[in-house]
Parts: structure tokens; C-alpha cells; sequence
């Protein structure tokens, strides 16, 4: 009987914590999300040999198999990643908010449950996303709204592969798997910069292997030249972030900061347009004209495009092969935390130790 009372004053608890607050509220809906996608999971090997699925899910499924099949053969250690898969039953699993001050690049972060505190909020909830975009804009702060077709347990869970993510082509879902596989391989403590970017090199550089080892020489080419292209970008990105850093240490007033904003924007467009946009292989730049700055929307740039000239100055010194150059890697890298995997990889390469500001 006491088990019920104590059982019954947690419900009323709970329900009163639920209308009170958006906290519980948006937490809630994100576990019962999560339960839902862990619950609905098939084995992907499975969802490969089933000749009642469309066909073009199937090829998908079996694809992500033999993807990580590959990765094994490179080195990489796939574990539990995406050996199950889950229909999500729509296009957009979730939204994902970031915000930041107009006169710095600093992110607004949100502190959870076992993740601690994160520079991004993500909402299955998309009304309540809009409203909370909302609310940080008539504050004053840049904000980016993003679909997403993933979602992390962080490694409580084995977390399935998503319909949303299945529908890619086949290069991006490829470079999709060996990108988390990267994860499992090599991270470094405390360097999410690191660790993002080398999962970018390992995507798309394992995806032109597998391709090629395949004889689908015009996905090998895609990959290659997406590759190329991130790498670009990354040197323009660096570039336009060294620009907005110079011109938020000023601190200046608002007017003025605004000013500057649009002066860098003006710059932005003229670059991308006339200095990068041409060299690019895979990416159409779209109508620069219309990019105001926005620091919300930056914030990733610096996550997935840092120092990404590193990882190809060491896969030449590994003389193109990315089994060893990991490998070597991650001996370089042993006890490495925080901005010690870039100091370390630029000294072992003869570079100049002092990192760039981005």
C-alpha cells in the first residue's frame, strides 16, 4: 500500500512538474520520442534481404551493410553502429535550434539530463521550436532553425539508422556511416572541433575508396569531389570567421556593429561568388546576395570544417593510405585532450604550432 501512495504522489508530482514546465514538458516529449524509435527497431541486415519493402529502401539498407562490412576492412571500428534501422513515419525527425549574441560567436547553451550542457536544442515538438526561435530573435540573438534526420543517445542506447537518413543518395549515406564509424575509432576528450572535422575526412575519404572498390567510378568522382569542396569551404569559412572575430573584438556599439556585420556580408558574397563558388565540384552556392551574417548559423562551421587542411596534409604523409594514416593518428593522438590534437597533428606535420582563429 505505501509502494501505491508513494507511486500515486510521484504521478501527481510529475503531472503538476508537466504543467508547470516547458523543461519537463520538452524532456518528455523527447523520451517518449526516443522509446518510440528504439522500440520500432528491425535489424538492418534483415530490412537488406526483404523483398516486401520497396526496393530502393532495400538497396539503402543493404548499402549501409556493406558499408560497414568496409569500414571493418579499413580499420575502422564500426561496433553497434547502425545495425538496426527504424522508420520514423515523416520527412523531418526534429528541429534543431542554435543562438547566438550578434557582436560574438558564442553560442547559447542548454544543459540536459546524463549530456550535460550542449550548444544546440533539439525539438521533435516543431511548434514549440518555432516559439522558442522566436523568443531568442525578439531578444536580440541570431538564430538558426535546421531540420535533422538524426538523433544520439550518445552511446546509452545502440542507436538505429532513420528513415529520414535512408532516403539519402547513395554518397551521402555512405560518408553518413563512415562518419559516426570515425567516431567510434578516434575521439578525442574535450576536442569536439577535432572530432567532427577528422569524421568528415574519414566520411568522404572511405566513401571514394568504397566506391572505387566497387567500380562505380562516377560515385568514387562525387566523393572525391565533395571532398574537395569541403576543404575549400573550409579555407573560405576560415577566412570569414577570422573577419567577424576581428570585428567583435572591437565591441563596438550596436549601430556600428551592425555596420560591420554588413560590411564582412558584403565581403562574404563577393568571395563565395567570385573567388570559391567557381571552384567548387558538387556544391552550387545558391544566391549569395541574399546571406546576411548569422552567428547562430556559423557556430556548426566550426564544429565540421576546422583545420580540415590538416587531414589531408596527413593523409599525403601516409602516402594516400587512410588505414595507416588513421592508424598513425591515433598513436599521435594517445592522451590527447582538447586543442592538443590539432597542436599535435601541425607539429608532427612541421607546421607552425600557433593555431588559427577560427
Amino acid at each position: 500500500m505505501g509502494l501505491l501512495i508513494a507511486a500515486a504522489a510521484l504521478l501527481v508530482g510529475y503531472g503538476t512538474a508537466y504543467v508547470a514546465s516547458d523543461d519537463v514538458r520538452y524532456l518528455s516529449r523527447a523520451g517518449f520520442e526516443e522509446m518510440r524509435i528504439l522500440s520500432h527497431r528491425v535489424p538492418i541486415y534483415r530490412l537488406a534481404a526483404d523483398s516486401t519493402i520497396p526496393p530502393a529502401t532495400r538497396e539503402r539498407a543493404k548499402l549501409v551493410v556493406e558499408v560497414r562490412e568496409y569500414a571493418a576492412r579499413l580499420g575502422l571500428e564500426a561496433k553497434q553502429t547502425y545495425t538496426t534501422y527504424t522508420d520514423v513515419g515523416r520527412d523531418t525527425l526534429l528541429l534543431v535550434l542554435t543562438a547566438s549574441p550578434k557582436n560574438c560567436i558564442c553560442p547559447v547553451t542548454w544543459r540536459y539530463p546524463v549530456a550535460g550542457r550542449v550548444p544546440y536544442k533539439g525539438f521533435f515538438n516543431f511548434d514549440q521550436a518555432r516559439h522558442t526561435a522566436a523568443d531568442y530573435a525578439a531578444r536580440g540573438y541570431d538564430v538558426n532553425l535546421r531540420p535533422s534526420d538524426a538523433f544520439s543517445t550518445l552511446g546509452w542506447f545502440n542507436d538505429p539508422l532513420l528513415s529520414t537518413a535512408l532516403s539519402s543518395d547513395s554518397l551521402e549515406l555512405a560518408a553518413l556511416v563512415f562518419h559516426e564509424i570515425a567516431h567510434n575509432t578516434l575521439w578525442v576528450k574535450g576536442a569536439t572541433d577535432f572530432n567532427e572535422s577528422f569524421a568528415q575526412w574519414v566520411g568522404y575519404r572511405a566513401a571514394w575508396a568504397f566506391f572505387r572498390s566497387r567500380h562505380d567510378t562516377a560515385s568514387a568522382l562525387r566523393a572525391d569531389g565533395r571532398w574537395h569542396d569541403e576543404q575549400l569551404l573550409g579555407d573560405y569559412y576560415t577566412q570569414l570567421l577570422e573577419r567577424l572575430d576581428s570585428l567583435y573584438g572591437l565591441r563596438l556599439p550596436p549601430a556600428a556593429n551592425d555596420s560591420g556585420r554588413a560590411a564582412v556580408a558584403r565581403w562574404s558574397r563577393d568571395t563565395l561568388e567570385l573567388g570559391y563558388g567557381p571552384l567548387l565540384r558538387t556544391y552550387s552556392i545558391g544566391n549569395a546576395t541574399e546571406r546576411p551574417i548569422n552567428n547562430a548559423a556559423l557556430i556548426g562551421v566550426r564544429l565540421y570544417r576546422t583545420n580540415l587542411d590538416l587531414f589531408d596534409a596527413w593523409y599525403r604523409r601516409n602516402d594516400n593510405d587512410l588505414t595507416r594514416a588513421v592508424y598513425r593518428l591515433q598513436q599521435l593522438l594517445d592522451g590527447a585532450e582538447g586543442p592538443q590534437a590539432f597542436q599535435r597533428m601541425r607539429a608532427a606535420l612541421g607546421m607552425s604550432t600557433r593555431p588559427r582563429l577560427n
